[in-house]
């Protein structure tokens, strides 16, 4: 945001889990968003995620490396077209070691590399529930990039879905890194600001891209 009052600075929001705000320029996330639109085109592209009880996720979601379907992984897009899931490319790995260590430092950089994305489009009436990223095997940092619409991101505590939560704004090329003691928080997402976006970016809506470690 152009004349900011008071610049934005990174922060540690819990132990472990520190919100890096501009840590893509504008020609990374140029680059970023390019690709999030080729992987979102079919085969295994863009979904809406239906869960068990029926109902569906208000973001749709594509996946690299491993297909996340509630509540588990697999390598074809079981709830989708069935088509195997796309590879997630070594340059997406890195960067999510590159922003896991200088968020939190070279000895949280996992030993092994980043090996899913999830990545949600978020129109303006989309939102996220209060979960936890709890299918994987690892207990590596989660990485979470965000471009166009600003949101609000929830970010709480590792008992349960309710308070103490502290309200994140996250902007386009801002960053969250969640680890050790958060590694398990419920976060979610239950406001997107529409029209944010930076003109320049030509996105209407938010991507938001989340890196783990399977551990599989």
């Amino acid at each position: 945001m152009d004349a900011e009052l008071f610049p934005r600075s990174r922060a540690e929001i819990a132990p472990a889990a520190v919100h890096i705000p501009d840590w893509l320029d504008a020609d990374g996330q140029r680059h970023l968003l390019e690709a999030c639109r080729a992987w979102a085109r079919p085969p295994a592209g863009l979904r809406t995620v239906r869960t068990p009880g029926g109902g569906t996720m208000t973001s749709r979601q594509v996946c690299l490396g491993w297909h996340w379907y509630p509540y588990g992984y697999a390598r074809t897009a079981v709830d989708g077209d069935g088509a195997p899931v796309k590879p997630l490319p070594d340059w997406l790995a890195e960067l999510g070691r590159d922003t896991a260590k200088d968020a939190l430092g070279a000895r949280a950089a996992p030993s092994a590399p980043y090996d899913i994305a999830l990545i949600n489009f978020y129109d303006a009436d989309a939102r996220m529930g209060m979960h936890r990223d709890s299918d994987e095997k690892s207990d590596a940092p989660v990485v979470s990039l965000s471009l166009g619409d600003t949101c609000v991101f929830r970010f709480g505590n590792t008992r349960s879905r309710a308070r103490p939560y502290t309200d994140v704004e996250l902007r386009s090329g801002d960053v969250f890194v969640f680890g050790g003691a958060s590694r398990l928080a419920y976060h979610g997402v239950p406001k997107v600001y529409a029209g944010t976006a930076p003109p320049e970016l030509g996105l209407t809506g938010r991507l938001n891209v989340t890196l783990r470690v399977s551990g599989f």
